[in-house]
C-alpha cells in the first residue's frame, strides 16, 4: 500500500504558481471507481482542475482487483475495502472503519491543502480523523443526494458524513433548500458538469467496435436505453411496464429494445431485483442482447459516448437523482432524453431542446414521455445547457469555493 501510494504522489505534477492563480493540492474523495453518478462527478471535476493547475489525486475505496472507470487525468490512491456481505448497515460500518485505517497515510503523505468528500462514508470517516488527526486540512462535503433511510443508524451515518465539514455544497437549489429547511445549514449549489470532448453527435471511427464488443445486436432496432442498472432511485421495474406498453401501442416500436446499463451490485438493491423479475415474468419476456430487454452490466467508459449516439432516447425516470451529468452527456451526443419532473433535472434543463418529461410514480406518464422522447429529432451539435454546464465552468465554480474555505480557515487561525 505504502508503494502504491508513493507512485501515485510522483504522478503530480509541479504546479505551485499555475497559470491559474495559487495552484491547490487537493484530495478528492470518491465513493468508488465503479461508473455511479457520484464517481464519474468526481473524475470529471479531478480532470478539470487538474488542468487548471492544481495537484489533485482522486482517493477511492475498491475491492481487489478494481481500477477507476474513467481515468481521472492526476493520481489515483486507490483504498483496499473489505468484501460487500452482510446486511446493509454492517456493510457500512466496515466501509466505515476501513476508510478510518486507510486514510491517514494517504492523507499525511498527500500534505493536501483541502479534502473534498463526495459521499457520505468518507465524509463519517473524516468526521472521525478530525478528531484524531490534529493537522487534518479543511474539508468539505458534495451531498449529491439525501436519502429517506429506514434504519435509524443508518439516518445518523448519513447526517454526520456533511454535519462535520467546513462547507457543504449540493448540486441542486433543491437539495439545498432540503438541508436548510430541515437542517439548518446553508448550501452552496455547484451544478454538475459534462466533458464535451468524447461526447459529442457526430459518430467516430471505433462506435461500431465498441458496440459489439459490448454484445449488442447490429440489426437496426430503435435502442431505449437506461443507466444504473436495478438501483432502486432508478425505478427500472416501472420503466419496464411503461415501456412494455409503449411498445404495445406503437406498432412503429414494436422492435423497439429496451437496455440497461450499470452496475446492479449495492447494497439496496434486492427489492428493485425481485420487482423487475416479477415485471418480466407478468410480461413473459426474457433478457438478452436479442430479447425485447437486455441488462449489459457495466458498459466501459471508451464505449459510453457510443452507446448514447446509438439510443434513441435515454431513459431516466429517476425517482430520485444526484447530479443529471448523464442527462447532459446524453444530450451532448445528440440522443433526446426522457427525464423526471424533479430536481436537479427540472433545474437544469426546463428549457433546453431535446428534453421530454414524466411523472416517475406514474407508468401511463412514463411511457407517455417515451413516446414523446421517440420523436424529439436529433441535435447536431450539443445543445447550449451542455455547453453551459462544461467542466470548464463547473471547475472554476469549485476553486472558487475552496479558495473561500482556505481563506476562511486562515481567519479563523489568525482570531485564535
Amino acid at each position: 500500500m505504502e508503494a502504491q501510494q508513493q507512485a501515485a504522489f510522483q504522478q503530480w505534477p509541479a504546479t505551485r504558481g499555475a497559470r491559474y492563480g495559487d495552484a491547490m493540492r487537493i484530495a478528492l474523495l470518491a465513493p468508488g471507481v465503479q461508473p455511479d453518478g457520484a464517481a464519474a462527478h468526481t473524475f470529471g471535476l479531478a480532470r478539470a482542475l487538474a488542468a487548471r493547475g492544481h495537484a489533485v489525486t482522486v482517493v477511492a475505496p475498491a475491492q481487489a482487483g478494481e481500477r477507476p472507470f474513467r481515468d481521472p487525468g492526476c493520481a489515483v490512491a486507490l483504498l483496499p475495502m473489505p468484501p460487500a456481505t452482510g446486511c446493509r448497515v454492517e456493510q457500512v460500518a466496515r466501509r466505515i472503519a476501513a476508510l478510518e485505517q486507510a486514510l491517514p497515510a494517504v492523507l499525511t503523505a498527500g500534505r493536501f491543502d483541502l479534502l473534498h468528500a463526495q459521499d457520505g462514508l468518507n465524509g463519517n470517516a473524516l468526521a472521525t480523523l478530525r478528531n484524531h488527526l490534529p493537522q487534518l486540512p479543511p474539508w468539505v462535503r458534495t451531498v449529491h443526494r439525501l436519502d429517506a433511510l429506514r434504519q435509524p443508524l443508518l439516518e445518523r451515518w448519513q447526517a454526520r458524513g456533511w454535519l462535520s465539514a467546513d462547507a457543504v455544497a449540493c448540486l441542486s437549489e433543491a437539495s439545498c433548500r432540503q438541508l436548510r429547511q430541515h437542517h439548518g445549514a446553508q448550501a452552496r449549489r455547484l451544478h454538475a458538469g459534462v466533458d464535451l470532448s468524447p461526447f459529442q453527435p457526430v459518430a467516430r471511427t471505433d462506435d461500431a467496435a465498441h458496440l459489439r464488443a459490448l454484445g449488442l445486436p447490429d440489426d437496426g432496432a430503435p435502442l431505449v436505453l437506461a443507466l444504473g442498472g436495478l438501483q432502486p432511485h432508478r425505478n427500472a421495474a416501472r420503466l419496464l411496464a411503461a415501456f412494455a406498453s409503449w411498445r404495445a401501442a406503437r406498432p412503429h416500436w414494436a422492435h423497439a429494445r429496451l437496455v440497461l446499463a450499470g452496475d446492479d451490485d449495492c447494497s439496496e438493491a434486492g427489492a428493485a431485483q425481485r420487482a423487475w423479475r416479477d415485471a418480466l415474468r407478468r410480461l413473459g419476456w426474457q433478457e438478452g442482447p436479442g430479447e425485447p430487454v437486455w441488462r449489459c452490466g457495466s458498459v466501459p467508459d471508451t464505449a459510453l459516448p457510443a452507446l448514447l449516439r446509438r439510443a434513441r432516447l435515454l431513459a431516466l425516470p429517476s425517482l430520485a437523482q444526484g447530479s443529471g451529468q448523464a442527462a447532459l452527456e446524453a444530450l451532448a451526443c445528440g440522443t433526446p432524453v426522457l427525464l423526471s419532473r424533479r430536481a436537479p433535472f427540472s433545474e437544469l434543463m426546463d428549457q433546453a431542446g431535446g428534453v421530454s418529461w414524466c411523472d416517475p410514480g406514474d407508468e401511463d406518464s412514463i411511457a407517455l414521455g417515451l413516446q414523446r422522447a421517440a420523436m424529439q429529432p436529433r441535435h447536431q451539435r450539443p445543445p447550449k445547457v451542455c455547453v453551459e454546464h462544461g467542466w470548464e465552468h463547473g471547475a472554476a465554480a469549485h476553486e472558487a469555493w475552496y479558495a473561500q474555505v482556505l481563506a476562511h480557515r486562515q481567519v479563523r487561525r489568525r482570531a485564535a
